[in-house]
């Protein structure tokens, strides 16, 4: 899955693969309302198409249920930073943010006290008036 992932265009086939996805979901019974989307960050995934996709998360609204980014302590963070999964923390923090300003409505994440606090200042900073 990681040796050659390659795409025409990352987003638009993320977004039909997990368009589809929901309209299954929908059609064997699942209420919208339980549904979560999840581009996959990582997986089949090159470090470019990763940093598109985070760049980009707003484009997965158009399917109308909460997305969600697992992005904690990722290879790609590590390759960029050149650290080990166990001092991913700032790159963690910083996908996160970006994350949820771009329209992540969940994040699954390795280090829950530092990420919250970090949204919650985030959140304060970008909602101010």
């Amino acid at each position: 899955m990681q040796k050659n992932p390659v795409y025409v265009s990352v987003m638009e086939e993320i977004i039909e693969y997990l368009g589809n996805g929901v309209q299954k979901a929908l059609c064997a019974g699942v209420k919208k309302e339980k549904i979560i989307v999840d581009p996959g960050i990582g997986f089949g995934k090159t470090l470019e198409h990763n940093l598109e996709i985070l760049k980009n998360l707003n484009e997965l609204k158009i399917l109308g249920v909460p997305i969600l980014v697992g992005s904690s302590r990722k290879r790609f963070i590590g390759k960029i930073l050149n650290v080990d999964p166990d001092q991913r923390l700032a790159g963690t923090l910083a996908t996160c943010i970006l994350a949820a300003a771009n329209g992540a409505n969940i994040v699954r994440v390795h280090d829950v006290k530092p990420v919250a606090q970090a949204l919650k200042m985030s959140r304060a900073i970008l909602n101010f008036k």
